[in-house]
């Protein structure tokens, strides 16, 4: 009886390893992130050990450990690994990240494509243009087609009609995210790329959907994106959204140089003229014009931590914020204050300009 006993012991322990050893392999089996889109880069040059491709892919983010791995290919007779440049992404199981390491090329019926953060249409146009058979012009008639922005509109809980204003250069501005996305060669449109795209922004937009409710959404992407362009650090635009907030309660115009860039088509990195900040433009904000009045629409498409800015902006009661050569962002109450950070920054040689 008492072997008995001890015989059952044996077989319970042995079984509660055997569960725990299949656990632990389905678990480092599977994808990382199943929702990930993102492609990651990973280049294993030729002569690479496969200790030394483990290590880069455990760190990248796309498998959970290293020593797994190489048992992993030993359990499934994997005995070369290609030299190449491959996209990965996290949403890959192991056994799929393993067969693309086994094949080493990349599947050419597949283009990818990057839009980044700041960017505007245009420049996403031309990305456009350099990487698939979809010009720039037909792209951009694309984002202005008015029938296809109706049923957009529809389709999209965020579009508004605030985007059909005849004054917007583009009226999907500000509402592309910017992400890596994989697209099929085959009967590749411009509609397909500019939902694909809004698919991903109504996915970044859905945790904040509640609040957005109870604002306007496209108030709300407008600020995001200058802030996009003004600041770097998210605790520096969640400042600078403040200040346009306690600026256009104060019926104040908010100044912001890059609204002008954008408003008059000019290259950041090219002089604005005094001409310029004077002259009425629905997305000139340094125009007197534009007293207590957000542009018109978005001038970038902004990422999401602009867009939580906007959302949950620092409170406090300054005015005026001035940014040195190095993107520090400094804030001041008053105009002889901020005109004394400038002339500051001027003397130390920190000026933008």
């Amino acid at each position: 009886m008492k072997k008995l006993r001890i015989l059952a012991l044996i077989l319970s322990v042995l079984g509660l390893i055997l569960i725990g050893c299949f656990v632990f392999y389905q678990y480092n089996i599977s994808p990382i992130d199943k929702t990930s889109k993102a492609n990651i880069e990973v280049v294993i040059p030729e002569g690479m050990s496969t200790s030394n491709i483990a290590k880069t892919l455990y760190d990248k983010g796309l498998i959970r450990n290293e020593l797994f791995f190489k048992v992993f290919l030993k359990l499934n007779n994997v005995s070369s690994l290609k030299a190449s440049t491959y996209l990965l992404t996290k949403s890959m199981s192991l056994e799929e990240i393993v067969i693309a390491l086994e094949k080493g090329t990349v599947d050419q019926d597949v283009i990818r494509l990057t839009f980044k953060e700041g960017e505007n249409v245009n420049d996403y146009a031309k990305i456009i243009a350099d990487n698939t058979d979809i010009s720039s012009e037909d792209f951009l008639n694309a984002v202005k087609d008015k029938t296809l922005l109706t049923n957009l509109i529809k389709d999209y809980w965020f579009l508004t009609d605030s985007i059909l204003d005849s004054n917007i250069y583009y009226p999907l501005e500000g509402y592309l995210f910017p992400d890596t996305y994989e697209f099929s060669k085959k009967n590749l449109t411009s509609e397909v790329i500019i939902r694909t795209l809004l698919d991903e922004e109504e996915k970044k937009l859905e945790p904040y959907k509640e609040k957005l409710k109870n604002t306007d959404t496209h108030s709300i992407i407008t600020l995001a994106s200058i802030a996009e362009l003004e600041g770097i650090k998210d605790e520096d635009r969640k400042m600078i959204i403040s200040v346009f907030n306690n600026r256009l309660a104060k019926g104040m115009n908010l100044g912001s140089d890059v609204t002008t860039y954008y408003a008059f088509n000019e290259e950041m990195d090219s002089d604005l003229t005094s001409e310029m900040f004077n002259t009425y433009n629905p997305y000139n904000t340094r125009s007197s014009e534009m007293a207590g009045r957000l542009p018109i629409g978005p001038i970038c498409n902004p990422s999401l931590s602009s867009i939580d800015a906007a959302i949950n902006p620092s409170t406090g009661d300054y005015l005026y914020f001035v940014a040195d050569k190095n993107r520090n962002v400094y804030f001041t109450k008053t105009a002889s204050e901020h005109e004394e950070k400038v002339q500051e920054l001027k003397e130390n040689g920190d000026w933008i300009w």
